[in-house]
């Protein structure tokens, strides 16, 4: 027979469970009233009780960029070569060409085949940024306009800035500080000007939309679009996806993105706004130097077709996308003399393998932007990507493996078979070293970390 509780037992026990319950809470409340009066007393009291360390004061936070120290210990040729002897000698970067210096002094640390030129890949942006930089005033910025037409068309007047955007207000935008579609629709609203159609002008740019060398899968690939005088969001299709596939047509997205916000359905047209037409409204870029650190930083390739456009029209050359060529190696080649020669662009962008440059070049680029010798150059390194930190070196330099993550801002440069790497690096001593690599003949995937390595070794030495 199992055993059976007594009469009353459960009550008992359910009363003694109710009183040491009762009795933990007060203990615990007398405790707390303690602990609290014992703290009061010892915030209140100007002199604490022997033994007790004193109250820390207040974190004081003072926001501020501490610049380089011009006096940190300066690295020798000797002190480089010692620091990146093994990670040069790794197979997966192939042919290695490179410059290493000092944009303090302006001394070359080390070298190899500095002057043989290679397809840069994405580090011809580089070059482009320092050619608009400069020769352009860094505040420019390029507006689009709407001007009323007959029966009640608009037409909507590209100037050549593919970052105007077709996101509502308020929503976020790839590029920085965008132009918006949303606020011509408001000031067209505004104007009171009566709205059946809307159509396109793009006449601000001339000659092939695209260049010859250029693969047009890479438009669905997402690397580029027929560059034209009006885009919106660099025609991007997913407007918030760098690698969102492109607009084969980007100058009718952008009219049709403007028919949406205004409510009318009839088809975008292409039509030239005859001169003198009211203009019933317009927005502005943001300035320059914000479009150019866009395109450093995500490597964008659609940006940097149209600003060598704008950097040939403000020269007073073509609005092609050959005088934007040409517009560049005029000012480089006037800017940088010595280190030119080896140097035959097809582009602005990289993405063409007829592009021809040297780590000499590219290296004296990053040298005068990081030095004293050439401030018209400096804003640029704010765009450079960080690594492990944005853009297209977010996902390089693993904090737990390369020490430079943090400490190098870099331009990245990838095509198959080719792998550059130009930037600037703060080494443990505090001195900043700028250099160029570029990798040719692996994948890669193989050799980004590698080059990733030689410039993580560069961050450790002091190179002393």
């Amino acid at each position: 027979m199992g055993a059976s509780a007594r009469p009353g037992e459960g009550r008992t026990r359910s009363r003694r469970l109710l009183w040491w319950t009762i009795a933990a809470v007060v203990i615990l409340a007398l405790a707390s009233t303690a602990a609290v009066v014992v703290a009061l007393r010892l915030d209140s009291d100007d002199e604490l009780p022997p033994g007790i360390p004193p109250q820390p004061p207040a974190v004081a936070f003072d926001p501020q960029i501490d610049p380089v120290a011009a006096t940190a210990p300066a690295p020798t040729p000797a002190g480089v070569q010692r620091a990146i002897a093994a990670a040069v000698r790794n197979p997966a970067l192939g042919v290695l060409n490179g410059k290493i210096s000092d944009p303090l002094t302006g001394e070359v640390l080390w070298t190899r085949n500095p002057d043989r030129p290679r397809i840069p890949a994405s580090n011809d942006k580089v070059l482009s940024a320092a050619a608009v930089l400069q020769a352009m005033p860094h505040d420019a910025r390029l507006t689009t306009t709407v001007v009323a037409g007959a029966d009640g068309q608009v037409i909507l007047k590209g100037a050549g800035d593919p970052t105007l955007s077709a996101q509502p207000a308020g929503r976020d935008t790839f590029y920085s500080e965008p132009a918006r579609i949303a606020d011509l629709a408001e000031q067209i609203k505004r104007s009171g000007v009566p709205v059946t159609s809307v159509a396109v002008d793009l006449s601000a740019f001339s000659g092939p939309t695209m260049d010859k060398t250029w693969d047009r899968r890479d438009i669905a690939g997402g690397d580029i679009a027929p560059i034209e005088s009006l885009m919106v969001d660099g025609a991007r299709l997913d407007p918030l996806d760098e690698y969102s596939p492109r607009s084969a047509t980007p100058g009718i997205m952008a009219g049709e993105a403007l028919a949406a916000a205004l409510g009318v359905d009839a088809p975008v047209t292409e039509a030239t706004a005859p001169a003198g037409d009211r203009v019933i409204a317009e927005v502005e870029s943001a300035p320059l130097v914000t479009r150019v650190n866009d395109m450093l930083r995500h490597s964008d390739n659609v940006l940097a077709e149209a600003l060598s456009i704008e950097l040939s029209v403000y020269r007073g050359g073509p609005a092609t996308l050959a005088g934007g060529v040409d517009a560049i190696e005029d000012v480089l080649s006037s800017t940088f003399p010595e280190q030119w020669p080896g140097t035959t662009l097809a582009d602005a962008s990289g993405i063409s393998y007829a592009n021809r440059t040297t780590p000499d070049l590219l290296d004296a680029v990053m040298n005068a932007a990081a030095g004293p010798s050439n401030p018209k150059l400096r804003p640029m390194l704010e765009g450079l990507p960080i690594a492990a930190g944005t853009g297209t070196l977010a996902d390089r330099f693993p904090v737990a493996a390369n020490p430079g993550a943090g400490w190098v801002r870099a331009k990245t440069g990838t095509l198959t078979g080719v792998s550059s790497l130009t930037g600037i690096v703060q080494t443990i001593d505090g001195r900043v070293l700028s250099f160029a690599l570029m990798s040719g003949g692996t994948s890669p995937a193989d050799a980004r970390p590698a080059l990733d390595a030689v410039v993580g070794e560069l961050r450790e030495c002091g190179c002393r």
